[in-house]
């Protein structure tokens, strides 16, 4: 159903009525917490002590999207704030959106702030929440650190040392990588190797950084447990023991923190040669210009970042805060660890996210798949790393002009087509 356009008569009665968007009312326009048990625990946890009556009314990005633009197109609206996906915001245009940058109020990352820019000089969004994947470790292994490294500053050079020390001490690979079929080993690759050594991820697929990045990887391969090929979610690995140290996204290692949480420790991801490479889902609040009140809207965006909401919006959803705050002992475990090392993460100086792909539409999946076929080449089958990246450049470049997706960070900015260089 599109809304915003002129309906006549019993028609715009009965639209008005079935959208349950009472004019009185702020209507939080939003495709996250969708799940029926975390949009009401928005509406009476997070929303509930708001100073105007609040409509939150989740989507999937289609329905959303279509709303929106029909009320932009008409010049006047309901939908009084934006939650989305930083792809989504992104795929608007600037001037839809209002200029949030004098509200006061904003995430603790400024690598976050500056994204919420959209590439321009003012905040189009405000970062709301947000998830990752981060490390984790039994300590166990914590004694073979390299000396002098910092666990929450680590180096890929200092992870590959420290993988191993660990198999040295044990005489077992125990670095665990989630190469299962299920596994989210694609993820790795775009949003935390590539960035972390090249400052890119479709731009610079194929440059002398990526041979280098791969190169490393192969020396971190040789001290995985070999069935990492199998593995997909690793809390399984940690708690077996089959594996000491391992990436993942956040909810795959929840079992082990919360099963044994004296037994394991959560940590950012390496920085290379380029930053912190690392893969946040960030989501943001913004405000359509079309906005019908537009105080209203504002004193909510600011309510969304207030800690104590945060807080609120971190126990609704699983998502995390984006501002300083000090999580209350009573959550679980796994998401008391896995806050504070994502919190270490987006906050590093040498933060450099590498964003989700945005744009691809039914050719995701293929886009991925270049990223596990370059992975399966390389280092399963030790085939020449220059090769195969000249190899599946081709592929890259195809999907990239079949779709015409532009660029995404870290990647600089592209206009059409993201080049594959």
């Amino acid at each position: 159903m599109t809304f915003g356009y002129k309906i006549a008569g019993a028609t715009a009665l009965a639209v008005a009525l079935t959208t349950g968007a009472a004019q009185a009312d702020v209507l939080f326009w939003s495709t996250q917490a969708k799940p029926v048990e975390e949009a009401q625990a928005m509406r009476e946890q997070v929303l509930g002590d708001f100073q105007d009556k609040v409509d939150y009314q989740p989507n999937d990005g289609g329905p959303w999207l279509t709303r929106l633009q029909a009320e932009l197109q008409a010049g006047s609206g309901t939908i009084g704030v934006l939650g989305a996906l930083h792809g989504d915001f992104s795929a608007m245009n600037a001037d839809d959106l209002v200029d949030l940058g004098d509200l006061g109020v904003m995430s603790a990352s400024e690598t976050f702030n500056d994204l919420a820019k959209l590439g321009t000089d003012s905040a189009q969004y405000i970062p709301w929440m947000q998830a990752s994947y981060i490390m984790a470790a039994n300590k166990k292994a914590l004694e073979h650190l390299p000396e002098g490294a910092d666990i929450d500053a680590l180096s890929y050079e200092q992870l590959i040392a420290w993988a191993a020390n660990v198999h040295e001490a044990t005489g077992e690979a125990k670095f665990g990588f989630p190469a299962g079929p299920k596994g989210l080993k694609h993820r790795f690759f775009q949003g935390y190797l590539y960035p972390s050594y090249t400052n890119g991820v479709v731009r610079s697929f194929a440059s002398d950084a990526a041979v280098t990045a791969w190169e490393d990887f192969r020396k971190l391969w040789a001290h995985t447990n070999p069935a990492s090929t199998n593995f997909s979610f690793l809390q399984e690995q940690l708690l077996s023991e089959d594996v000491w140290i391992a990436f993942d996204h956040t909810s795959r290692l929840a079992a082990a923190f919360n099963e044994r949480p004296d037994d394991f420790v959560a940590f950012p991801a390496p920085a290379g040669p380029t930053g912190r490479g690392f893969m946040p889902v960030i989501a943001g609040v913004g405000i359509p210009k079309t906005a019908p009140d537009m105080d209203a809207a504002k004193a909510l965006v600011a309510h969304m970042l207030k800690p104590e909401t945060q807080l609120a919006t971190l126990r609704a959803t699983n998502f995390f805060p984006v501002v300083d705050v000090e999580l209350p002992g009573d959550l679980p475990p796994a998401v008391q660890a896995a806050g504070g090392a994502v919190a270490k993460m987006s906050g590093s100086a040498d933060a450099n996210p590498g964003l989700l792909p945005a744009g691809l539409g039914s050719k995701g999946g293929e886009f991925n798949r270049v990223f596990v076929d370059t992975f399966e080449r390389i280092v399963l089958a030790n085939q020449d790393i220059r090769t195969v990246l000249d190899d599946q450049k081709g592929a890259l470049a195809a999907i990239m002009n079949e779709t015409g997706a532009p660029c995404w960070a870290p990647d600089a900015p592209s206009e059409g087509a993201c080049p594959v260089e």
